[in-house]
């Protein structure tokens, strides 16, 4: 299970997160590319943009679920819908 608290930076403030257990894999990138990362350097995958419409929030869970190693949660802070814009502030 995914740990809020071991997150990447990197993710964009909101409910979905990918916490440092991600294997770089790869898989929530093909799932929901509008709303996965991937940081090449570091090698891990991250939230760029969080869900702002039920089939977004259906791509971000399906992704989550698909997670191998479970690094992919989606306890993370509430944002509001202009928080959830991939040009907001990242925590």
């Amino acid at each position: 299970m995914a740990d809020k608290n071991n997150k990447y930076p990197e993710n964009i403030k909101g409910r979905f997160y990918v916490d440092r257990e991600c294997i770089a894999c790869d898989a929530c990138v093909m799932c929901a590319p509008d709303h996965f990362g991937m940081d090449e350097n570091d090698g891990h995958a991250f939230v760029k943009q969080q869900p702002t419409s039920s089939t977004d929030e259906d791509l971000c869970r399906e992704a989550m679920e698909g997670c191998p190693v479970e690094a992919i949660g989606n306890n993370g802070e509430a944002a509001t819908i202009s928080e959830a814009d991939p040009e907001s502030k990242k925590v």
